[in-house]
């Protein structure tokens, strides 16, 4: 377990990424000119489909401006950012990753919005919140690296309120072995996939009643496509985040998608 963790974290560990930031949004202003979420939006939605995944999800999960929102491996805070722009709410984020961590709340500071989105370092599988304290959580491209789902799973239901919603959004496995390295993992060692339906049965089994699902692969495929046609993408963007490789682990998520090998699953559980 130690030793898995320690992997994720080192695929994570983007270091100096705070100041490659800083450098990169030069394009956009000085550094005392305040930034909106959507400025950040194509360097801080780590995952398929980017922000309009994240927009989608949030309206799935019926998120209002009363509800205080949780994002698991929230990343830079891209969503939270734009969670707490566009309704109001309170959102903490915690993610594995320190320097990303870091580069959320440098971005927050950015875009004036510290006192609505807060981050902190932590572990998914032990989640530094008491139990029953937020409305909804989001779980966004991170189940791939966990091999606990039932731990994961059951770490979000202890945080949930009762009637509460658990939003997720994440790569599920179709058929055959993906092709690596991919934008959650280098090698097969620090990736764990389920299918759909595998996935469905750890969440239910831990507390939850499925009360949305969809298969977002189409769209996720209509998204590649889109990207494959309009060329490198508009400066700054994600590669700023993941690195040299960047264009690489695009390109696999892409083939596997296309070839059938992997799936987008989106879905809201209830607490019951």
């Amino acid at each position: 377990m130690t030793d898995t963790l320690d992997s994720v974290r080192d695929h994570y560990h983007a270091t100096g990424l705070t100041e490659r930031l800083r450098t990169a949004l030069a394009a956009l202003g000085p550094e005392n000119q305040r930034l909106t979420p959507r400025q950040l939006g194509a360097l801080d939605q780590f995952h398929t489909r980017g922000l309009t995944a994240t927009a989608e999800l949030a309206k799935l999960a019926g998120i209002t401006a009363d509800m205080s929102v949780l994002d698991v491996g929230s990343g830079v805070g891209g969503p939270a950012r734009f969670l707490a722009e566009a309704y109001g709410c309170q959102v903490a984020g915690v993610d594995l990753s320190e320097p990303f961590v870091d580069a959320a709340r440098y971005l927050t500071e950015r875009t004036g919005q510290s006192a609505q989105a807060s981050f902190q370092t932590g572990n998914a599988l032990e989640l530094p919140f008491d139990d029953d304290c937020f409305d909804v959580v989001l779980l966004q491209h991170v189940a791939m690296n966990i091999s606990d789902r039932a731990r994961l799973y059951g770490e979000i239901r202890r945080v949930l309120k009762s009637g509460g919603r658990f939003a997720t959004y994440d790569v599920v496995l179709n058929g055959g072995e993906p092709h690596y390295p991919v934008p959650w993992a280098r090698t097969p060692a620090t990736s764990f996939l389920l299918t759909a339906a595998a996935t469905r049965e750890a969440i239910e089994a831990v507390g939850f009643r499925n009360v949305a699902w969809q298969d977002d692969t189409g769209a996720a495929k209509a998204w590649i496509a889109e990207l494959r046609e309009s060329g490198p993408p508009p400066s700054p963007n994600l590669g700023v985040v993941i690195g040299a490789d960047f264009a690489q682990l695009v390109a696999n998520l892409g083939r596997n998608l296309m070839e059938g090998r992997l799936g987008i699953l989106t879905a809201v559980f209830e607490a019951v």
